[in-house]
């Protein structure tokens, strides 16, 4: 929720004040998330004017290990489906999928017939589409630093940022309340790969006058500046010289800069190179497309050609840097690679950093690789095999001296980042009271260059997708996978005859994943028993199948909680006698 010392506590006599007052639709602009604020990932910000809203990002968040069965978690779009007229432009602010990976989702119930991506987003997003079948319908249209994008209330510009993925922008959205800045994900480089970014135009805009800027809060937790790209190119580069044998690097799909420098280095030294992992393959095949990847096609071999070359002229470039159980990196640790198996001599790189909650899987890895006979290089503050994407603190303080707002609200990151990126503000001599922690579906007024918090809240409930189904699951499926998870299944198989409302046999009880039926057979007759006892006495009168079921439930779920004290889930299961059956039919 939001953090009352940033709530922007106003005198309530005063003017404008909005707090615990509506806006005033017509006159105001609204902004607010549907997405990105207290988690990291589904970024999705909203501009609203009258009868107009621009939509920045469409991301989706991967589920955290407790979703079990979810395979990604995205925003609720009910707010967008209501309003879907009022929709004029979604903008891409760069391609990776915490950013572009709900565009899917959205066009299947709210469609949008534009969208403004930069280059390397739009052929990322033309590639979902076109998987889903859904590029007929919608137009991706390339935008770049120097585009503009005119609707009747708003007029939109871009500069370039740095990122560890090529094309990456921030955007100017000029309202007819002021003035807002939202950076997308940034860092500031002093010798980058591709482009830098834009110091001037970014200097420009603040000195014209920024109102609100949203800004990237991502590494508010570290200190300095981050390390340049180009530092991880000459500490790979010198690995790549010094190693006689095979190299295997895994890094992030999405690191599209890591990957060329990589790459090139790999020609370089005369390896070729091999790509395993779907989504990197696919995010190479564009990098090549696109010259952002600029290699000879013969810099490649195909994967069934890998064990003909000597270990000493390839380099393996591979998904699974977080230990994830299918990616490539996994099964060559574990020898169940189609491929590659690891020999004795081979040189595993890892150029990332553990995200939290992974590092037990990494390390599980590793031992594997390890014990294979591998020789195993991870990044540390000596060997610079990894650098973030994101502004640390003195970056973030940078980009509030270069824009210079009035107002400030952090974004893209859990609370703590966001408050420390406030603090971080408030150093640089933005009041505090013009500081706004928000959460999903809370909203800011702008209102004649100034901005309030309103009590205005838009539904932001998160989605959680199986599969492609946008309906979402319930939170009581997910509990159910939960106690799956942990405690497993009971099911009681009753057999009945409904002409004469009698049980025909003693039930039957089958167990998965809650206890091993050879060794607890006393454990089942005795549960057995006490269902056909129960059964028994709730059949002397006239019962229903819903009755029985809960009756079944009732008698099992607290006897075995008693004696295992555990909670398995209860499936009763209710076999009427054939010919009773018929004559429900007939």
């Amino acid at each position: 929720m939001s953090d009352s010392v940033y709530s922007n506590n106003r005198n309530s006599n005063s003017a404008h004040s909005y707090n615990g007052m509506n806006y005033d639709p017509k006159k105001d602009t609204l902004v607010y998330a549907l997405g990105g604020l207290g988690e990291v990932g589904k970024n999705m910000y909203c501009f609203e004017h009258d009868d107009e809203i621009i939509i920045i990002d469409a991301g989706v968040k991967f589920p955290d290990d407790e979703l079990l069965g979810v395979d990604y978690v995205i925003p609720d779009y009910t707010h967008l489906i209501k309003n879907r007229d009022k929709i004029k432009a979604l903008i891409i602010t760069h391609g990776h999928e915490d950013h572009i990976g709900g565009i899917p989702f959205l066009l299947l119930s709210c469609p949008i017939k534009k969208i403004y991506a930069p280059r390397f987003a739009k052929a990322l997003i033309e590639k979902k589409l076109q998987e889903r079948r859904r590029l007929a319908s919608t137009s991706v249209i390339e935008i770049n630093e120097d585009s503009s994008i005119t609707t009747e209330h708003f007029r939109i510009g871009f500069f370039n940022t740095v990122h560890s993925i090529p094309d990456s922008l921030g955007v100017l959205i000029n309202t007819p309340n002021g003035r807002i800045v939202e950076t997308g994900d940034f860092k500031f480089d002093l010798t980058p790969v591709g482009q830098n970014s834009d110091y001037q135009k970014m200097a420009y805009i603040g000195a014209a006058g920024v109102t609100l800027l949203m800004s990237d809060s991502t590494n508010a937790e570290v200190d300095g500046f981050s390390i340049s790209e180009k530092q991880v190119a000459y500490a790979i580069n010198d690995i790549m010289k010094k190693t006689s044998g095979r190299i295997i690097i895994s890094t992030f799909a999405s690191n599209v800069n890591r990957l060329a420098q990589i790459i090139k280095t790999a020609k370089e030294c005369g390896r070729k190179v091999v790509v395993f992992g779907r989504s990197m393959e696919n995010v190479v095949e564009i990098g090549l497309q696109m010259k952002t990847i600029d290699v000879p096609e013969d810099t490649f071999i195909a994967p069934e050609t890998v064990n003909s070359y000597p270990p000493e002229k390839l380099c393996i470039v591979c998904t699974g840097s977080q230990g994830e159980a299918l990616a490539a990196l996994s099964r060559i640790a574990g020898g169940s690679h189609r491929y590659v198996k690891i020999i004795p001599g081979d040189t595993v790189v890892f150029s990332s950093s553990a995200i939290p909650g992974n590092a037990l899987n990494i390390g599980g890895i590793v031992n594997q690789l390890m014990r294979n006979g591998a020789r195993v290089l991870a990044n540390t503050t000596l060997s610079s095999l990894h650098t973030t994407g994101h502004a640390s603190k003195e970056e973030q303080k940078l980009m509030l001296q270069l824009i210079k707002p009035k107002y400030f609200m952090p974004m893209h990151g859990e609370y703590k980042m966001l408050k420390l990126h406030a603090d971080s503000a408030i150093e640089t001599g933005i009041p505090k009271d013009n500081c706004f922690i928000c959460a999903n579906g809370d909203a800011l007024v702008l209102h004649e260059g100034e901005v309030y918090r309103s009590n205005t809240r838009i539904q932001t409930d998160a989605i959680y997708v199986d599969g492609n189904d946008i309906a979402g699951l319930s939170t009581s499926v997910l509990k159910d996978r939960q106690i799956l998870a942990d405690n497993g299944l009971v099911a009681a198989i009753v057999c009945i005859d409904s002409r004469s409302n009698k049980i025909l046999c003693k039930p039957g009880i089958v167990s998965r994943g809650f206890v091993y039926i050879k060794d607890s057979q006393a454990l089942i007759k005795e549960a057995e028993q006490l269902v056909y006892e129960a059964l028994k006495n709730e059949m002397k009168q006239k019962v229903t199948f819903g009755d029985l079921k809960n009756c079944i439930r009732k008698t099992l779920e607290p006897f075995l909680y008693q004696r295992t004290n555990r909670n398995p889930i209860v499936i009763p299961v209710i076999l009427n006698h054939v010919d009773a059956m018929r004559k429900n039919t007939d």
